[in-house]
Formats: C-alpha cells, sequence, structure tokens
C-alpha cells in the first residue's frame, strides 16, 4: 500500500494485508495522536489495510 504521511511530507510504501494500528506503529506513529484516510473515508484502527490502498495518515491538531 502507498502510504502519504502530512508531517513531515513524505511517501512510504507498506506490504499488506495489516491493521490500522500496526502500521501506525511500524511507523512509529501514537494511534490516538493521528488520523488514517482510505480514499474520502477515515477508517479505524482495527480496519484492515491492503496492499492496492492508498493512505493518507495526518496528525490529529486541536487548537483553541
Amino acid at each position: 500500500m502507498r502510504i502519504q504521511l502530512s508531517h513531515p511530507s513524505r511517501t512510504v510504501e507498506c506490504k499488506g494485508p495489516k491493521r490500522v494500528k500496526d502500521v501506525l506503529r511500524e511507523l512509529n506513529l501514537v494511534v490516538e495522536a493521528h488520523l488514517v484516510i482510505r480514499g474520502d473515508e477515515l477508517v479505524t484502527e482495527d480496519e484492515m489495510l491492503y496492499d492496492g490502498d492508498q493512505i493518507e495518515i495526518r496528525p490529529v491538531i486541536s487548537g483553541g
């Protein structure tokens, strides 16, 4: 699968199938601090990702 990360901006490849939470851990990202988007759909940490998927990972940002 192709993964686009936002901060810092980069693209990585990862073999599937894997759960979202496992991909985030492999990339040393905190599960609770990132959103994972497949196409135009937000996916949960327990969903499976496959080789043909194109994923975007964005950090959760809050402000006030």
